[in-house]
């Protein structure tokens, strides 16, 4: 048998043959817009853009070639039309901060930047100068002309325009690079984590199974997760793979205009982290509008969801479902479902809590956890260890980076995650390694805090940091955000006792404090490390 190469570009040529009437919807950048073509439409494109980086811009293979950029067609285009022609597409996280953001473009040695017209464009300019390796710029807008301080700068449209409109793709070595995201870990400098042909294929067929996500010709998948991280999570591979239309938001995340996609394009599947759909629910309570989301499957990632927005979103007719991964996973590592067998036996209380799970491993990858001494521990549901995962699409190492010796163990890639897997395989994440709470030598785990917080009608945002304590080295610390209509009105008393039917005394927060709002990292997270310095000198009432 022959040794097929798998590259990423035929994901898209199959498409446009066999699904080429099928949708790409996109929001413009510079008005919100809507913008629609076909399969067959931007596999056209995707040659004529393989033409234009070749011929104008001179990218070789294994060049890496920078995009920042909002979720559009253009970003999408890129998706295969850098690898397609061996050179690796780095995509940017424009919510870096300026350092960062000029790290992690000079540590990947972009040589080529393509950016969004607009405020990104002004970010990019206002870096230009630390910006060591970019030899090129090319900024994105319907304008076939460019208005920009960086030099020499390209229109996309109008490379896009004299470029021929077929182009043979290379045969590459499907282990080569084509994709390549930054980290945004609240601790050192971003890392570098390079995708492989071979990886997205893999993960694209992989999370449209049955098993995983189940994605099919039917769908329509509305791609809310940034496509500067993990790929947006493999979906604008995914989709095209099986047929499925693909909806692009652009920059607006506004919760009406997110509702408005999912209405008139129809879109049956949303990924993204809890902190969108949080914050499209208080919306609808502050608006009083009603909507229907029957059809509309909502996966999350990121952090675990609070059961009570699951339960309110369920109530709103949607199908919801967890997910888990990481920037080293590409990312799908586990996905919730629940077995035939245990949908016919358990009560549905019990297949809400089965639910917030992050779920059985997928197709091809292992699982395991371990002590501190890499001893494996059993799964019971109820002992805690560190979570390793290995399989085709795990990350070996960092791109150019010492702290690769630290992330693997005999070979499996150490998450820095405290889980347990029950005997069913469901695997529950405790908590970040650096997020637990040891208080009197136990540990408390954060999220399960967090989430019981956030089942209260009157909280719209919660978070858990540890805080020190002369006596028990730590004790939890809640920092809330109220809902408008309860701010000035709930009380630590109110929250304290609202979970303590939950929890054993000794894991109840010595302490609640109220805030307008909780800092995110640049995908949505709760950022903790800011809450941690901003509390480090935090004195709890129990401290005395």
């Amino acid at each position: 048998m022959d040794d097929y190469q798998l590259n990423v570009t035929k994901v898209l040529e199959n498409a446009s043959k066999v699904y080429g009437k099928k949708e790409v919807v996109s929001r413009r950048v510079s008005d919100g817009s809507i913008f629609r073509y076909t399969y067959k439409d931007a596999w056209e494109r995707v040659q004529r853009a393989a033409n234009f980086l070749v011929d104008e811009l001179g990218v070789k293979p294994g060049d890496r070639v920078g995009v920042i950029g909002w979720n559009t067609h253009r970003f999408f285009e890129l998706y295969y039309a850098v690898p397609g022609v061996g050179a690796v597409v780095h995509e940017i996280n424009l919510r870096l901060s300026p350092d960062d953001l000029t790290y992690i473009i000079n540590h990947a040695g972009d040589r080529v930047l393509f950016l969004d017209d607009g405020l990104v464009r002004l970010l990019v300019e206002s870096v230009k100068d630390k910006l060591k390796t970019v030899e090129k710029f090319v900024v994105m807008s319907d304008s076939k002309e460019v208005d920009t301080s960086l030099k020499p700068a390209y229109s996309y449209e109008a490379l896009m325009d004299s470029a021929k409109p077929s182009y043979k793709f290379p045969v590459i070595d499907e282990r080569s690079g084509a994709a390549m995201c930054y980290t945004t870990g609240t601790t050192g400098k971003p890392k570098g984590v390079v995708y492989s042909h071979r990886a997205l294929m893999l993960h694209s067929i992989v999370a449209g199974l049955p098993s995983t996500i189940n994605v099919s010709e039917k769908d329509a998948m509305l791609v809310l997760v940034p496509m500067f991280h993990v790929n947006a999570w493999g979906m604008p591979y995914g989709a095209p793979a099986v047929g499925a239309k693909l909806i692009f938001p652009a920059q607006f995340y506004a919760p009406d205009m997110i509702l408005e996609l999912v209405e008139k394009e129809r879109a049956t599947i949303a990924a993204s982290v809890p902190t969108i759909w949080i914050m499209v629910v208080d919306y609808l309570k502050k608006t009083g509008k009603k909507v229907d989301l029957t059809g509309l499957k909502i996966v999350f990632g990121g952090s675990e969801p609070p059961l009570a927005l699951m339960k309110t979103l369920a109530e709103m007719g949607a199908t919801v479902q967890h997910a888990w991964g990481m920037t080293e996973t590409t990312p799908l590592g586990t996905a919730n479902i629940i077995k035939s067998y245990l949908e016919e036996t358990l009560s549905e209380e019990e297949k809400w809590q089965l639910m917030t799970k992050q779920g059985l491993v997928a197709p091809m990858l292992e699982v395991k956890i371990v002590d501190e001494t890499g001893k494996e521990l059993p799964w019971d549901g109820k002992t805690p260890g560190e979570l390793l995962i290995r399989g085709p699409w795990i990350a070996k190492s960092y791109y150019n980076d010492e702290r690769s010796k630290d992330a693997l163990l005999d070979g499996w890639f150490r998450t820095g995650d405290i889980a347990t897997i029950d005997p069913e395989g469901y695997v529950k994440l405790v908590d970040r390694a650096k997020d637990l709470i040891k208080s009197g030598g136990e540990w408390i785990s954060s999220v399960d805090l967090e989430n019981a917080i956030m089942a209260h009608p009157g909280v719209k945002e919660a978070t858990v940091i540890a805080v020190k304590h002369p006596k028990w080295q730590e004790r939890p610390l809640a920092v809330v955000v109220p809902r408008d209509e309860y701010k000035g009105k709930l009380t630590k008393e109110e929250i304290i006792e609202f979970i303590r039917p939950k929890f054993a005394k000794w894991w109840l927060p010595d302490d609640v404090v109220f805030v307008n709002e909780i800092p995110k990292t640049s995908v949505g997270k709760f950022d903790k490390k800011i809450l941690r310095e901003k509390y480090k000198d935090y004195k709890l009432p129990t401290a005395e």
